[in-house]
C-alpha cells in the first residue's frame, strides 16, 4: 500500500510542531501514525458502544424517535402494489407524531418499513 501511495505521489506532510517536514508514505512515521489512528477509531467506537449500552440499561432510546405506525405501513403496502417509487411512496405519506409531524417520511424510511415487514411475513410460520 505505501509503494501504491507514494506512486500516487500521496505523502506525509507535518505543517507546524516538532515533527515539521514531509515524511515518505513507507517511513516509520507513517506506520505509526497509521497505528495509532487505527488504535483511535478502536477506542472512539468501543466508548460509543459503552455509552449505547449504559443509556439502554437506563431505559433510554438509541437512534430517532419511531416516525411510522401500523397506518402508515398499510398505505405503503397499498402504495407499493401500484408500482411507485419509494420517493413517490415516501412524498404521498405524512408523519402524524413527534417533531416531525406533517412532514413526509424518507425514502429510506419507506425502504426500511418494506423490508421489516416483508422479513416478518417471511418469518411467520404458514398456516394452512
Amino acid at each position: 500500500m505505501a509503494e501504491q501511495l507514494r506512486a500516487a505521489g500521496i505523502g506525509l506532510e507535518f505543517l507546524t510542531r516538532e515533527l515539521q517536514d514531509s515524511h515518505a508514505p513507507s517511513g516509520v512515521m507513517f506506520a505509526v501514525l497509521a497505528a495509532l489512528s487505527g488504535m483511535e477509531r478502536e477506542y472512539i467506537r468501543d466508548r460509543t458502544l459503552e455509552g449505547h449500552e449504559s443509556a439502554r440499561s437506563r431505559g433510554k432510546t438509541i437512534g430517532g424517535a419511531a416516525v411510522t405506525d401500523a397506518a402508515m405501513l398499510s398505505m405503503v403496502l397499498h402504495l407499493r402494489d401500484q408500482d411507485l417509487s419509494l420517493r413517490d411512496i415516501a412524498a404521498r405519506l405524512l408523519i402524524t407524531k413527534g417533531k416531525k409531524k406533517g412532514g413526509h417520511p424518507s425514502p429510506a424510511t419507506v425502504l426500511r418499513m418494506l423490508r421489516e415487514h416483508d422479513a416478518n411475513v417471511a418469518a411467520a410460520p404458514a398456516t394452512g
